[in-house]
């Protein structure tokens, strides 16, 4: 089979970043160099978001589906930089060529890991195959947007329509799942100046779990899945997380009660 790769990012504002790019700003402390940059963005845009080169990568959390079975986990560890996370994450692309899936990846996830793989020169060669050395990636890369080896599920529900586009937590609670429990991305840069990087890292990997649930249901109503292997695939990210001992799981479990 094909493995599955469903991933998530979260980010906060690259404040070493903004310190180059505004020298006028190097005395200040992160939060108020943040706030600046939110300041800046308001006033042009109305909107404090950052532009996607600006937001630094603090967790990626990836649901893998295998032969082997299902986990999931973010990559690295608390105290990783982020270039390494980036590499680990396009590491895991060059040695299984997985079914990417996300939500919104190619409205931020991807753009925002091109931008910051650039700055830190971390390289992602099968990431980037148009077909130059594998002629199979002409036809059907991760690169091109209706090629479906990077299938972004908000998108394609949508049908590539900005109007049309839902909130995974709502689509996910819908569907009878967990949803963000509380934590949304609005939150991450506070719990990061709090220091709670593990809370984002569990958060992070929730995430990809609502993700997963939704692209197996997906997958159902596609008819790439019966409903016995529907069944299976559910099954079997409920078992997983039984196992796991993270207390997060718990209360995941409690918010998508068994059938």
């Amino acid at each position: 089979m094909t493995p599955t790769l469903v991933f998530d990012i979260e980010t906060v504002p690259d404040v070493a970043g903004l310190r180059r790019l505004r020298p006028q700003w190097q005395s200040l402390s992160d939060a108020d160099v943040a706030e600046h940059a939110f300041a800046e963005r308001r006033e042009k845009t109305g909107s404090d978001f950052l532009p996607l080169h600006l937001h630094r990568v603090v967790a990626i959390g990836c649901a893998f589906r295998g032969a082997k079975g299902f986990q999931v986990r973010c990559l690295g560890a608390e105290d990783d930089g982020e270039a390494r996370l980036i590499a680990e994450f396009f590491g895991y692309i060059d040695r299984y060529t997985p079914q990417l899936v996300s939500w919104n990846g190619g409205g931020f996830d991807l753009p925002v890991l091109h931008y910051r793989a650039l700055i830190h020169g971390v390289q992602a060669s099968r990431y980037w195959e148009l077909g130059d050395d594998d002629r199979d990636f002409r036809w059907n890369n991760y690169i091109s947007r209706y090629h479906a080896r990077h299938l972004d599920l908000m998108d394609v529900l949508a049908l590539y329509q900005p109007r049309a586009t839902a909130p995974l937590d709502e689509v996910a609670r819908l569907a009878g799942y967990a949803g963000k429990l509380g934590m949304d991305g609005a939150r991450v840069w506070t719990f990061f100046q709090e220091g709670r990087l593990a809370h984002i890292r569990a958060y992070c990997e929730t995430d990809v779990v609502n993700t997963f649930l939704v692209y197996s249901r997906f997958q159902r109503m596609r008819g790439a899945l019966s409903e016995a292997e529907f069944a299976a695939e559910q099954s079997l990210v409920r078992s997983s997380l039984k196992a796991a001992a993270a207390a997060h799981w718990g209360e995941f479990l409690a918010a998508w009660p068994e059938a």
